[in-house]
């Protein structure tokens, strides 16, 4: 009886430390409505020589609406082609399962913005992605394999890594299990 409440004291403290908890940039609720945002969180990274790439998602609910926020920060020394957003934006996640879930980008064009600091060039771009309703079940139980970004002019594939030890900041993120530990956040 002693083993089997050691057991089961141990089986549940493993799946309670396991989620992740739930870490919002923006929480707010009141007479106008409900705005929910999670941190950004690191998708893809890649530092080359003197340029640097990193892509962040965060899970937006706005009264309801749930809607994926993408954004890339690219610096360089060199100059930094621009990648575009348009009315045919997409991003489309494979998940492990095979199944492809299509988010669709809100009908607005955008380039980014392009920042010179001392040194560097910096080009930020954001776009915001809305889900379709029959997709949250699949996100929420398999690991993205991959995602596609469908730019203005470009398509560009990236794969998900089951580990990212990012090299700007220094922290563990797991980009595959993203919507499996962060869609709960928003919904």
């Amino acid at each position: 009886m002693k083993k089997s409440l050691i057991v089961l004291f141990f089986l549940v403290s493993i799946t309670t430390f396991a989620q992740k908890d739930c870490e919002y940039s923006s929480n707010v609720k009141d007479s106008i409505g409900t705005y929910r945002s999670t941190k950004d969180y690191v998708m893809h990274e890649k530092v080359f020589g003197n340029s640097q790439t990193s892509m962040f998602f965060s899970l937006i609910n706005a009264d309801g609406l749930l809607s994926l926020n993408f954004q890339m920060v690219q610096k360089s020394a060199d100059f930094i082609p621009a990648k575009c957003f348009d009315k045919n934006s997409r991003i489309y996640i494979q998940l492990t399962n095979g199944k492809i879930i299509s988010l669709i980008g809100i009908d607005q064009e955008s380039c980014g913005n392009s920042i010179r600091n001392s040194n560097d060039n910096c080009r930020i771009l954001s776009g915001y992605f809305l889900f379709m309703k029959d997709s949250f079940e699949d996100l929420k139980k398999y690991p993205i394999s991959f995602f596609r970004i469908k730019f203005a002019g470009e398509t560009t594939d990236y794969v998900a890594k089951d580990v990212l030890i990012s090299e700007v900041d220094k922290k563990t993120y797991n980009p595959d299990h993203f919507f499996m530990d962060y869609l709960k956040c928003v919904e």
